[in-house]
């Protein structure tokens, strides 16, 4: 049986021109695609940027930390420490469900090459995912508050294609939901594999920092090779 596609909120390009270029930004646990569309303001692209944000919602699913109750959620969470017990089936089902969006935007006129993963917490999780494992080569990773899932698997799933993405990490240096460490040992494991995340750490909780999204934007800029 067929994996459906997920509902996503869409913000295209002004003018409705045709995309370009694709953001595809993940929401974190509980919240649903609605929880970043003021990103795409806060950015303030100028049009001829040319780039559709998809902030897909996460299924419900039972939450084992939270009392078993359902939530939108990219996978279970069985462990206060994340890399615990991981829900390897959760996570791979979100992966493939990503993967959908991706091909998605390609059938829609968008390279694969242009189109960037980008995810809060969660689904900063998923986004590193499946990114790292896309058949593809993709333009870009952006992974806010998160940390590597299912890290051991990654040296045997990881795809040359994509050895050299650029990746956006951030953190904030007190956030008490994934903690720092666990954000720089994410970024010591993927350096280990010759990856080269850009890191960023805010001085903030489990959130979004005001410098932060300025980061986010220049390096947006950068990797698309922009001028705004």
């Amino acid at each position: 049986m067929a994996t459906p596609l997920l509902e996503c909120v869409e913000i295209a390009p002004a003018l409705n021109v045709q995309a370009e270029r694709a953001i595809i930004w993940l929401h974190g646990l509980g919240a649903n695609g609605h929880d970043f569309e003021p990103i795409v303001s806060e950015l303030n692209f100028t049009p001829e940027t040319n780039i559709r944000f998809v902030f897909p919602h996460a299924p419900k699913r039972n939450v084992t930390i939270n009392a078993g109750v359902s939530m939108p959620a990219w996978y279970d969470i069985r462990a206060m420490d994340f890399t615990q017990d991981e829900d390897s089936e959760g996570i791979q089902t979100s992966q493939h469900q990503i993967e959908q969006l991706i091909e998605r935007e390609y059938q829609r006129g968008v390279a694969f090459e242009n189109i960037i993963l980008a995810g809060f917490s969660q689904g900063g999780a998923i986004a590193l995912q499946t990114a790292l494992r896309h058949k593809n080569k993709l333009a870009g990773v952006i992974a806010l508050s998160t940390y590597l899932p299912l890290a051991n698997t990654l040296e045997k799933e990881r795809l040359e294609i994509n050895q050299s993405i650029p990746i956006f990490q951030a953190h904030g240096t007190h956030d008490p939901v994934v903690p720092l460490g666990l954000a720089e040992d994410s970024r010591f494991f993927l350096e280990q594999f010759g990856y080269q995340p850009d890191f960023y750490t805010y001085h903030m909780e489990h959130g979004v920092h005001p410098d932060e999204i300025l980061q986010v934007k220049q390096w947006l800029l950068k990797t698309y090779k922009l001028e705004n």
